[in-house]
């Protein structure tokens, strides 16, 4: 929070008073679709991987979260609608929980509180836009070349068939742009 917003001591301890702590651990279900979100996760140690499920049947990563980022449904937890997404742990992970009344509270009694809101949501919006782009304007190894830069170390923390899903190819395509891309270097 101090590295988006001016917090005093006092304040950010009555925020964390609103707030918990949580660990999950490897393949733990963070946050199932069907539900209305009622929290939002701020990742202290871990990753966790967000999918779709499409209608028949077939499961799409469409976006993983690391340390120091928050991550929940978003756009479902503002509408208070039923989210589409589950949230999975991908490795053991620790979390601290905002539920929607710490949120409010910030809104209303943290002096930039506002500010934070409007910062992570800005933050969710260049995310989401970017990857409206790197789908439909940018080709599969244009993607696969650019991935590190946003999930850092992403190959050693992930299995490969989770980064394929998420580049939108096969993993079979997958080993093939790896494998040109080791032959470049």
């Amino acid at each position: 929070m101090r590295q988006m917003i001016r917090i005093s001591e006092h304040e950010l301890d009555l925020f964390i008073e609103k707030c918990s702590f949580k660990k999950f651990s490897r393949h733990d279900i963070v946050s199932k679709p069907g539900l209305v979100p009622n929290e939002v996760f701020f990742i202290l140690k871990g990753l966790i991987r967000v999918t779709v499920t499409d209608q028949d049947g077939i499961e799409h990563t469409i976006h993983f979260a690391m340390e120091n980022q928050f991550i929940a449904d978003y756009s479902c937890f503002i509408l208070k609608a039923p989210s589409l997404y589950t949230l999975e742990a991908v490795e053991p992970t620790e979390v601290v929980v905002l539920p929607r009344a710490a949120i409010d509270w910030g809104y209303r009694h943290l002096q930039e509180g506002e500010k934070m809101g409007r910062l992570i949501a800005e933050y969710y919006f260049i995310y989401q836009d970017n990857r409206i782009k790197n789908v439909y304007a940018r080709t599969a190894k244009q993607r696969y070349d650019n991935i590190s830069d946003i999930f850092p170390n992403i190959h050693n923390r992930v299995p490969q068939h989770m980064i394929a899903s998420y580049l939108g190819i096969s993993p079979v395509h997958l080993s093939r742009l790896k494998k040109t891309a080791m032959e470049k270097q």
